[in-house]
């Protein structure tokens, strides 16, 4: 029932329409430069040498749509040499099975290792498999094989080129990713005026992290506004939490609340403005009454205390946002950082220093249980498996059944499976518009060279929108190749479509004999939150304790460390739930409920990060003790997770009990509160993973009952070996 129900979400999946901004006038420059080598070399070679030439020139227009922060130029140069170098080799090792399906498999491995470095490398390394099974003219020696491997080397340069010459919207990635991180912490505000204890998705202030790091080159050029606003998200979202939290900000009802309220408002109406001006490299407008609301009147102010504090930064705060909304601009080039280049930037290494960057991260997947290198097996056996059964087919274009396997596999189940329903269902749709149209028109390489073009232009513009209906312009846009290269169309359409539904179920197969689920690693991926989540708060506490820059500096490692634990876990928890497994360790209850408690626990810490004291202020030495404690706790409760016994919070009770008993604890009562919430969300935690005495008896047999086995098993190996 599982597999019907996962399978059916599968489906629905595949066949989704994904609400997102289209791009024409990318997916315009992009198929010009697909309509360019096709027109020169129908104009100077002939139709089948432009069927092969457009090959690079597509994949490269399709690599500058993945997500990625390199300029567009540079992934259209690497897509194409990478392309060309394996459509090169590829020809060469063609004639003979013996000599291509080493190579076949060779490649395959590695370019599903490539999603080591990412997706966008794991997608763009797919394509250079694809090249190598196209193979559209088979060349007997070395000069030919260079020539076509140029040939499609020059699409990717085309591309390039076109990029370079006619600029659409330059920087407009990392600005959206600035624009999300703040309107996220807009939409936060907004949602702490109803529900004061509102969770916070941290997802776009780590892709507005991801998206500043540049190389030294891309610092040179990178528009100002692209410098302090992420930082502006970071330290607003701690501050409003801590005026919207009843417990130690604005009190839960009155004048107080009111104007809490008020200044929540007003923080999602500017940092909404702010997103709008850098979105759109414009200034943009805030409400008057916005801004009326910042003016603080000493004499009359309702707040008081930490709430009182924690308005009077949110205004300074949301005094520079005022300032980016104002004066953002779409021109300037930033200033050169002075002194080495990390004191300036977040480092991205150069494509050359990104090489050994690469062999570690391929290094670190390299292990049995890792789902990229299960992947990458995946991948090599079905491609290789998929070219000899269809090569064995009385069907021609065999290469199709092991493109189709490539072009939808993934590292999980879900995506696999979901990519190879779209991939069919956009291939049927797409072969017989374009079937139709070849049929009613007859052999025209010219016309057919122009409806390929639109056809390209078609599939980039709804590339975002859902895979199967940009595979359905992608398989017009090869039935239309075809057509141009002068082969009869029903001796290709058939072929496609039944090769393509071999090589989605050899793909779809694959997984299920060599899986890399997802459910049995959710105890490991929260007990790996549980200890980040342990040392960012202990950081935090540290900060108090002793107030220093290096604690500080601490604090956000830890703090950037929880959010990639917390990212693995959602990641991970999102996949579970769509695999057709039973929970293994970790019912869905407890993961929920493990989850929302976590969150809390990090919450606590966030609110106590929005006061810690400055390098020069008042310190509280009694935190040392409860960090020390939380930090050892939550170590030994995650190797308690993983292991399947219940946490125990015995070193965390023991010294807030003694923080309590001690003079110096009554002068801190909101630090103090704090670290009350912090134990909440620990036993919040406890009680969610925590096992009843039936189930670790019955898990205890079961162990008991492995072991039983294996020393049988032991015992009868042995007396065989001696008889």
């Amino acid at each position: 029932m599982r597999w019907l129900r996962s399978f059916s979400e599968v489906v629905r999946s595949g066949l989704t329409i994904e609400e997102t901004r289209l791009e024409p006038l990318l997916a315009l420059r992009t198929a010009t430069g697909v309509a360019l080598v096709i027109g020169l070399a129908l104009w100077l070679v002939s139709p089948a040498y432009a069927a092969s030439a457009a090959l690079g020139a597509y994949a490269a227009g399709g690599a500058t749509f993945q997500r990625t922060w390199r300029p567009r130029k540079v992934i259209a140069l690497g897509a194409g040499v990478s392309l060309a170098v394996s459509t090169f080799v590829g020809y060469l090792a063609a004639g003979q099975l013996v000599t291509f399906l080493p190579l076949l498999v060779v490649w395959s491995f590695a370019a599903g290792m490539a999603w080591a470095v990412g997706p966008t490398a794991g997608t763009i390394a797919a394509t250079t498999v694809g090249g190598m099974l196209v193979t559209i003219t088979l060349p007997t020696s070395v000069g030919p094989a260079l020539e076509h491997a140029g040939v499609v080397a020059l699409g990717g340069v085309t591309q390039a080129v076109l990029i370079l010459l006619f600029p659409i919207r330059r920087w407009g990635a990392h600005r959206d990713a600035l624009a999300d991180a703040l309107a996220a912490v807009a939409d936060y505000a907004r949602r702490l005026r109803h529900d004061p204890t509102a969770p916070f998705d941290p997802e776009p202030l780590m892709t507005a992290r991801d998206a500043a790091g540049v190389t030294p080159a891309q610092a040179r050029t990178r528009p100002p506004v692209l410098h302090g606003p992420r930082g502006l998200a970071e330290r607003i979202r701690p501050v409003v939490a801590t005026l919207a939290d009843p417990h130690v900000g604005a009190p839960a009802e009155g004048p107080g609340r009111d104007r809490a309220r008020e200044l929540l408002d007003a923080t999602a109406d500017i940092l909404d403005a702010a997103a709008r001006s850098i979105r759109r490299g414009a200034p943009a407008e805030v409400r008057p009454g916005s801004t009326d609301v910042l003016r603080v009147d000493e004499e009359h102010e309702v707040l008081e205390g930490p709430a009182r504090q924690a308005a009077q930064r949110l205004v300074e705060l949301l005094g520079e946002a005022l300032e980016i909304a104002g004066s953002c601009s779409a021109r300037g080039r930033s200033p050169k950082p002075s002194g080495p280049p990390a004191a300036g930037f977040l480092v991205r290494p150069t494509m050359f220093r990104l090489v050994p960057v690469v062999v570690r991260a391929v290094r670190r997947e390299l292990r049995h249980d890792s789902p990229v290198f299960r992947h990458a097996v995946r991948l090599a056996v079905a491609a290789t498996l998929g070219y000899v059964i269809a090569t064995r087919l009385p069907l021609g274009h065999g290469y199709w059944a092991p493109l189709a396997s490539v072009m939808v596999m993934r590292p999980d189940f879900h995506q696999t499976y979901a990519r190879a329903v779209a991939r069919l269902a956009g291939t049927l749709a797409g072969v017989a518009l374009a079937t139709g149209i070849v049929w009613a028109m007859g052999p025209n390489a010219q016309v057919f060279g122009a409806l390929a073009v639109v056809s390209v232009g078609l599939s980039y513009t709804l590339i975002r929108t859902g895979y199967a209906y940009s595979q359905c312009f992608t398989a017009a846009y090869v039935v239309f190749l075809l057509g141009m290269g002068g082969q009869a169309w029903e001796q290709t359409v058939p072929d496609r479509v039944a090769l393509t539904l071999l090589g989605g179920a050899l793909a779809m197969l694959a997984y299920v004999v060599f899986p890399a689920w997802e459910t049995p690693r959710l105890p490991g991926r929260l007990a790996d939150w549980l200890a980040a989540n342990g040392r960012y708060a202990a950081a935090v506490l540290r900060s108090y304790a002793e107030p220093s820059q290096k604690h500080r500096a601490d604090m956000r490692r830890a703090l950037l460390a929880s959010r990639e634990a917390r990212a693995a876990w959602q990641e991970g928890y999102d996949q579970a739930r769509r695999e057709p497994v039973r929970p293994r360790g970790l019912t869905s209850r407890q993961a929920q409920a493990a989850q929302e408690a976590l969150e809390g626990l990090g919450r606590a810490a966030m609110l106590m990060e929005s006061h810690v004291p400055r390098a020069d202020g008042r310190s509280f030495p009694e935190a040392e003790q409860f960090a020390d404690a939380l930090e050892t706790d939550t170590a030994q409760a995650a190797v308690d997770v993983r292991e399947h016994r219940n946490p125990d919070w015995g070193r965390v009770e023991e010294a807030l009990r003694a923080w309590e008993d001690t003079t110096a604890g009554n002068r801190s009562p909101v630090v103090r509160r704090e670290a009350e919430m912090q134990r909440r969300a620990l036993e919040d935690l406890a009680t969610a993973v925590s096992r009843t005495p039936l189930e670790r008896d019955v898990d205890s047999a079961r162990e008991e009952g492995r072991m039983l086995a294996a020393v049988a098993a032991d015992g009868s190996g042995t007396a065989h070996r001696m008889g």
